[in-house]
């Protein structure tokens, strides 16, 4: 169990690292009826309904999730100085039966050990496994492979279920701060900042980024000696992008497809793309608020020899602007231009 006087150390390194950041941490008997929410029991039930029932299919047959055995662990939300904190530690295992094409029955087991507030939901093991005695079959790779995905997929379900339900009736934010519900201490906590959010603003912008928090936009603009659709292809394909952050990176050039950048710092996904002309993508920081995201839209235009491109970003954290830009101008624009020879003269 964690000590109610804790505090969580957030360090990452390179583009969206920066410097150490403390998100929460209080020690003492604060007596405010919201300052702790005990999420445990609610938090097992939930676990439980999103992985049970849970189906994939192929050509060799199918695979479910028939049973949850375990559900170890615990789950909290504190409010702290006005945000809301979120703990959750669980390891959980379930059984699955796969039944072939033919009619033939198997067993199987999953866990998954580490499901935590302090991992990020890319890096959660999930362990599949077919049961001793059972055959050979080709479905402990469909599980591995599409069931592993889609259980990745529930239990991110269960973080925003997390966030969202069962914050109810505690302090809410909007996009200019906090607003305390039904609260004696109105005064105090609108200088309060970053709050988690479940609800929208009308002034919010068409992509839902799920977090309300104080932010910025900005434009940059930037000139390539290559043609649009050569530049366009260094955005969206997987090789390209390796090759000028020098990292691995996992990149689904497509709408709807997500993306993982410079060793997970940065995170999003192509909300839509038009070959040659634009692209639009929810992009973030690894330590920004779960859950926050930028729009950021790329509009490429033809300038005959050269290819003229504008950056709008908005959503971005006030308070990261300027790492933002420099980070833009550095890791993608300085960066393409030094990789492919793009080079021309900076705005």
């Amino acid at each position: 169990m964690r000590p109610f006087c804790a505090a969580k150390l957030t360090v990452s390194r390179g583009w969206g690292g920066g410097e150490p950041r403390r998100s929460g941490g209080q020690c003492g008997g604060e007596t405010d009826k919201k300052t702790e929410r005990d999420a445990t029991s609610w938090s097992s039930d939930k676990l439980k309904s999103l992985l049970l029932g849970l189906r994939v299919e192929s050509n060799e047959g199918s695979c479910e999730v028939t049973e949850v055995s375990k559900v170890e662990g615990e789950a909290s939300i504190n409010n702290r100085k006005g945000k809301l904190i979120f703990f959750y530690e669980w390891n959980l295992k379930a059984a699955w039966t796969g039944i072939s094409k033919s009619g033939i029955k198997y067993q199987g087991s999953i866990e998954v050990p580490n499901l935590s507030d302090e991992n990020d939901m890319e890096d959660l093991d999930i362990s599949v496994a077919l049961n001793k005695d059972e055959p050979e079959t080709p479905l402990v790779h469909l599980m591995k492979s599409k069931g592993a995905e889609k259980i990745r997929q529930a239990l991110g379900s269960y973080v925003g279920f997390l966030k969202s339900e069962f914050t109810q009736g505690m302090i809410l934010p909007t996009a200019n701060g906090m607003v305390p519900l039904q609260s004696s201490s109105q005064s105090k906590a609108k200088t309060d900042k970053t709050q988690i959010s479940s609800s929208s603003s009308p002034a919010a912008p068409p992509v839902n980024t799920g977090v309300k928090i104080p932010t910025c936009k900005f434009s940059l603009t930037e000139t390539f000696l290559t043609s649009p659709a050569d530049l366009f292809r260094v955005f969206v394909n997987q090789e390209m992008i390796q090759a000028f952050t020098h990292a691995p990176a996992t990149v689904e050039g497509e709408k709807g497809g997500r993306f993982r950048l410079l060793g997970g710092n940065v995170l999003g996904e192509f909300v839509d793309l038009v070959r040659d002309q634009k692209i639009v993508m929810k992009w973030r920081y690894n330590n920004w608020p779960c859950e926050h995201y930028a729009t950021v839209t790329l509009t490429l235009v033809d300038r005959s020899s050269e290819t003229e491109l504008r950056l709008d970003c908005r959503g971005v954290p006030d308070d990261d602007e300027d790492r933002t830009k420099d980070g833009w101008r550095r890791f993608y624009f300085e960066a393409i231009k030094q990789t492919f020879g793009y080079g021309a003269r900076l705005f």
